[in-house]
């Protein structure tokens, strides 16, 4: 019989044949939302589809505007794998927000597409709003001093 070390060539090159086939081409993605919400966008046309149309087209929207129900949101967002260099973590690939406004008849009046660059460009404010609600008074802050206190010991 053969020893091992003459067949060790061919077993290491099936081994390599083996994890080549379970490696894909494909890079590994998470998807949230409507995808493709750029491409289906483009099939909407303002004073011409109605929310039926859309329906059909999009579906059925993520969310709807609390003071104004002819206001629909649809999002996208695709989560990859980064680099090796970045160590794996989650890169984002596609952001996508469209806010497509109807009339009192349904009409598409006003459709508007945002995606990850334009929410960068948002600017922030660096004011503070204090909420009188939340305060405590003096009693309670006493109160939940000394019962930290008491059970802290336990």
């Amino acid at each position: 019989m053969f020893p091992i070390k003459y067949h060790l060539k061919n077993l290491l090159i099936l081994l390599f044949f083996f994890i080549l086939i379970s490696c894909k081409l494909q890079e590994p993605s998470k998807n949230h939302g409507i995808i493709f919400l750029e491409n289906r966008s483009q099939k909407l046309f303002v004073n011409k589809t109605n929310q039926n149309d859309v329906i059909k087209i999009v579906g059925h929207p993520h969310w709807k505007s609390f003071d104004n129900k002819q206001q629909w949101v649809y999002v996208e967002r695709i989560v990859v794998k980064g680099e090796y260099y970045k160590l794996g973590q989650n890169v984002l690939k596609t952001n996508n927000v469209l806010v497509l406004n109807f009339d009192k008849y349904g009409v598409l009046k006003k459709k508007e597409l945002f995606n990850k660059n334009d929410i960068k460009q948002l600017n922030f404010t660096e004011a503070e709003t204090e909420n009188q609600l939340s305060q405590k008074s003096f009693i309670e802050k006493f109160l939940n001093s000394i019962k930290a206190k008491m059970y802290g010991n336990k």
